[in-house]
Parts: C-alpha cells; sequence; structure tokens
C-alpha cells in the first residue's frame, strides 16, 4: 500500500475498512462474525492469510475462524493454544501501538509451543521492511472497547505488497481489530440472550411439563403418596391422596383429608413417626386399615416447595412392605428355633435365659411379697438400703432409682421355705442313640419331633422348651418352688416315657432331668452347666431299668 501515494492509500484503506466494519454487523450469529471478522482481513486489509483465535471459558484460545487458505484452514481450525504461551507471544513481541510484531529473527523459539501456525519457508529479506514467511503480527481484541480483558487475537500474515505494514497501515489493522472486538461481543451477548430466551421457553415448557409429569405420576403411581401441610396448625394434615394409598388403607380420599398420619399410625410406633425427619426421612411402621386390621408400610419423605417463597408441603411416599415384614419375621424366627422341632434353640434359649440375669448377685432369697417390693424400690427393702426419695444408697451396686429388674434367685433347694425361683430342667433322652442306630434317622427325627410336642403340651404358656442339641431339651419355668420343680421334672418324664409310633412300630425312650436354678450374678453357661451336671447325677443314680428305651 506504501508504495502508492499516502493520501490516495489512506483513502482507499479507509473504504475497505468501512465495507469491513459494515460487513461485520450484518452477521446473524457469533459463527459468521468470526468468520467475517477473517474474511475481511482478507478483503478488505491487504492480508492474504488471516486468523481469528477466540479466548474460551477456560481461558485457552481456540482458532475459531481462518481465511485466505482452505488446506490452512482444515489443519488449524478448531484446534486450541494454551493461554501461558499466547502471553509469552503479546509479551515478547516488538510492541507496534496496539499490535504486537515478531520477526523470523525472533520467532524461531516459538516453534515447538502449543499454539496453532501455518507457515512456508522463504528466503532472507533483501531489504528491511520486506516481510518474511516467519514474521507473526498479531492485533489483540479487548472487550469493553480496549480494556485488560483480552477477547481474542487476530493474527495475520502474506501482506500482498510484500512488505511490513507502514504507521496507516498499522492503525487500519489496529482500528479494526476494536471494531471486530465490539462486533464479536454484540454477537456474543446477541447469543446469550437467544440461548436465554430459548432456555426460559424450554424451563416454562419442562415446568408445564413437570407439573402434568407429577400429577400423573403421583394419581396413577402404583404406590401410595400423600401431600402434607408443614407448619401450622394443621400440621400433618393429608391435604391429597391418590388411589393407590386409599386401596392399601381402604379409605376413600375424602375421609383420609380429615386425618394425619398420626390419627392412623399404630400406637407403638408413633415414636417412630414422630422421630422421622421431613426432609429425607425414612420409616417403617404400621398404619391402621378400615376394617382394623394393621399394615406394615415403609414411609419415605420429602420437601416440595409451592413456589419460590409459597408454602411447603410434605410428599410422602408409601410403600407396602408386609410381605417383607412377614419373611424378616419368618427368617428371624428360622434363626432363632430348631429346623426339626420348631422349639427354640440354642442360641434364643441363652438369650431368653441371659434377658432374666444380671451382674448383681443376691445372696439370699426373696420371698413373693420381697420381690415385688424390690420391683417398684420400696424402702423397707431388707436386702438394699434406699434413700427416702426411693434412690439406692449405694450406688456402686448398679442399681437405679425404679430399677424394675426383678432378681433371680436360687431357692434353698435342701429346705423348701416356699421361696419361688427361676427353675431351669435339663432333660436328656436315654436310649435315643439305640433308636438311631437300630432304626435310622428318619425314626430318631420323628421321636424328636414327639418329644418336643410332649413336653411343650405339659407346661405353662409363659414357660420355654428348648432344644439344646442332640437328643437334649431344656425347660425354663419361673415362680417354682423346689417342690414345683420336683413335681415337674416328674410329670415331664412320664409325659415322654409312654411308647411312640413311628411308621407302625412301637419305640419308646426315656429321660433324665437336672433341676438347677437361675440367679442373678451367674452367667447363662454356668446356669445351664449346673442344670447339666445335677442331670448326670440323676441319670447315674437311677436304675438302668428305668432308663431302658427301644
Amino acid at each position: 500500500m506504501e508504495a502508492e501515494s499516502e493520501p490516495y492509500v489512506r483513502l482507499a484503506t479507509m473504504r475497505q475498512l468501512h465495507q469491513a466494519v459494515a460487513d461485520l454487523n450484518t452477521a446473524r450469529s457469533l459463527a459468521d462474525t468470526l468468520q467475517t471478522v477473517a474474511d475481511g482481513i482478507v478483503a478488505g486489509l491487504g492480508y492474504e492469510l488471516a486468523c481469528v483465535n477466540l479466548v474460551r471459558p477456560d481461558g485457552d484460545l481456540v482458532v475459531a475462524a481462518f481465511a485466505g487458505n482452505s488446506a490452512a484452514e482444515s489443519l488449524i481450525t478448531g484446534r486450541v493454544g494454551s493461554r501461558a504461551s499466547w502471553e509469552r507471544r503479546l509479551a515478547m513481541g516488538e510492541a507496534w501501538d496496539g499490535l504486537c510484531f515478531i520477526s523470523h529473527t525472533d520467532g524461531w523459539v516459538l516453534l515447538d509451543d502449543d499454539v496453532p501456525q501455518w507457515h512456508t519457508e522463504g528466503p532472507e529479506p533483501r531489504f528491511d521492511d520486506e516481510w518474511h514467511p516467519q514474521d507473526r503480527l498479531y492485533a489483540p481484541m479487548y472487550a469493553s472497547g480496549g480494556g485488560l480483558d483480552l477477547l481474542g487475537v487476530i493474527s495475520v500474515d502474506r501482506p500482498r505488497n510484500g512488505r511490513r505494514p507502514g504507521a496507516w497501515g498499522r492503525e487500519a489493522l489496529q482500528m479494526y481489530a476494536s471494531q471486530a472486538a465490539i462486533a464479536i461481543s454484540n454477537a456474543r451477548l446477541r447469543a446469550n440472550m437467544q440461548r436465554a430466551l430459548v432456555r426460559l421457553e424450554r424451563e416454562q415448557q419442562a415446568l408445564r411439563a413437570s407439573e402434568e409429569s407429577f400429577r400423573q405420576a403421583f394419581e396413577y403411581a402404583p404406590s401410595g403418596m400423600a401431600i402434607a401441610e408443614m407448619g401450622g396448625d394443621q400440621h400433618g394434615r393429608l391435604l391429597r391422596t391418590n388411589d393407590a394409598l386409599c386401596r392399601l388403607l381402604g379409605r376413600p380420599a375424602s375421609v383420609l383429608r380429615r386425618h394425619s398420619f398420626a390419627d392412623l399410625v399404630h400406637p407403638e410406633d408413633i415414636g417412630t413417626l414422630l422421630r422421622t425427619s421431613a426432609e429425607g426421612g425414612r420409616a417403617e411402621l404400621r398404619l391402621s386399615r378400615r376394617d382394623g386390621t394393621y399394615l406394615w408400610v415403609s414411609l419415605r419423605n420429602s420437601v416440595v416447595a409451592d413456589t419460590a417463597d409459597g408454602p411447603r408441603f410434605l410428599l410422602t411416599h408409601v410403600e407396602d412392605i408386609e410381605e417383607r415384614k412377614r419373611h424378616e419375621l419368618h427368617l428371624a424366627h428360622r434363626a432363632s428355633h430348631d429346623a426339626l422341632t420348631g422349639l427354640p434353640n440354642s442360641a434364643e434359649l441363652r438369650a431368653r435365659l441371659g434377658a432374666r440375669l444380671c451382674e448383681r448377685p443376691h445372696a439370699t432369697a426373696t420371698t413373693a411379697v420381697e420381690a415385688l417390693d424390690a420391683a417398684y424400690g420400696d424402702v423397707e427393702d431388707r436386702t438394699h438400703a434406699f434413700r427416702a426419695d426411693g434412690f439406692e444408697a449405694d450406688a456402686a451396686m448398679g442399681g437405679g432409682p425404679y430399677d424394675h429388674h426383678v432378681h433371680a434367685v436360687a431357692p434353698d433347694s435342701e429346705h423348701d421355705d416356699g421361696s419361688k425361683g427361676l427353675a431351669v430342667l435339663f432333660c436328656d433322652l436315654d436310649g435315643f442313640k439305640s433308636i438311631n442306630d437300630r432304626f435310622g434317622h428318619h425314626t430318631g427325627d420323628a421321636v424328636l419331633i414327639e418329644v418336643a410336642r410332649r413336653l411343650t403340651t405339659c407346661v405353662r404358656d409363659g414357660d420355654t422348651v428348648a432344644r439344646l442339641g442332640g437328643d437334649e431339651f431344656v425347660v425354663l419355668a419361673d415362680g417354682l418352688g423346689a417342690a414345683d420343680a420336683a413335681d415337674l421334672a416328674v410329670r415331664l418324664r412320664n409325659a415322654i416315657i409312654p411308647p411312640i409310633r413311628v411308621d407302625g412300630r412301637a419305640v419308646r425312650v426315656g429321660a433324665s432331668f437336672g433341676i438347677g436354678w437361675a440367679g442373678c450374678g451367674m452367667t447363662a453357661e454356668e446356669v445351664l452347666r449346673s442344670a447339666d451336671q445335677r442331670m448326670y447325677v440323676e441319670k447315674r443314680s437311677r436304675s438302668k431299668v428305668h432308663r431302658r428305651a427301644g
């Protein structure tokens, strides 16, 4: 350009610059604007190649548009250069007002950085202002009309006149970069506004669809759902219920709207309901049905806001878990009961026995009246001293002010003084091994089942008959004296002795009993061991004729 007369060059450049800027304002999208910026440099500012590098949200610069060479465009468009590499380039170059020029003599150090670049080899310049193929000229674009917020960088190459731009060419490129920054910012603003409008419309459509989806999901959900009030005098009152919940509880929606879950919950589960948090709370409890029965359900809560600042509601999902609870109870029963006889097993026996024992020993037996006095903290208790306010004087003994644990005390086995205790009757079948050996395990199992049935029919409802293992059984009977326990052992033995018919064959077993007593200060193992030892003493003392079986 500078080869022509200066006024003519300026006028021609101004016309071209004006047209290029005008084209920037006709672009309809951000992508069109970026490409127009690159095309305007090639068409109006006298450069063969132009590249627009745009700052991404992460700070790096991406090649967003290229003009002048289709091969170069396909090679580097979309490639990314790091922000650090670009800042290095802009800092090391020769400042031409708002432009940055890096001569080929200095730019060789940039050949291996990560900024996308396109260049060709060429001869050394023949004169000072001749353009070399590896010369670099950058026009930074800043947001808000030249501030410090970098928007992007325009890079140009190959001036058509083969010379480095003069003062007016530099000014024209700088002016164009400034206008391009404004055009790109406006295009971004329009794009953001369009995206915001589209997003708002989609959100409104999604909200309408969500409301309809929620309504349908609520109404037609296969499990029960309810919406209840939160806060105020009507807290917890059911506002809306779906058909599944109505069917589950056997009540119409009009009736359920007069209640809260607190009105429907089983009395034993009211504490569980009150402890369940509103947001994300879960609980398993029983709700009453119209016929008066109770159903196990799982409740899951979540808080729903009607509007941004509107009232909040409690959304509760109600799932029928009756079958699962029944299965859990069945599994628990199997874990604690003998599979063959259905009696409590060894673990359950020890658990029940351990529940009646504590670590504090009692040296003397108590009568029934004294046991009641001890249970209710009578100040006249002869075994322990209590203060007038009902607190035990000796805190180290472990009792509390209202210790309702009735201590188990073994009665005097030699002198029946009328005291009662927890009797532990250890039973071992006599002759059972020979039945197993002669007739097989099928017959032996049938004998054990029948013995279990006979033992169960001879005890009271509150007593425990357990199978300890093999041919050993244990009976726990509370509230018996020494004579009562001996009578019970005789009744149980007499119930076992009659013949047992298995597959048309009559077999007999005998039984030896040892009577032990549970007392606080003992462990369950110690109690069972004591009864077991007494059983073997009794077994050896009886004549063989009484233990004969077969």
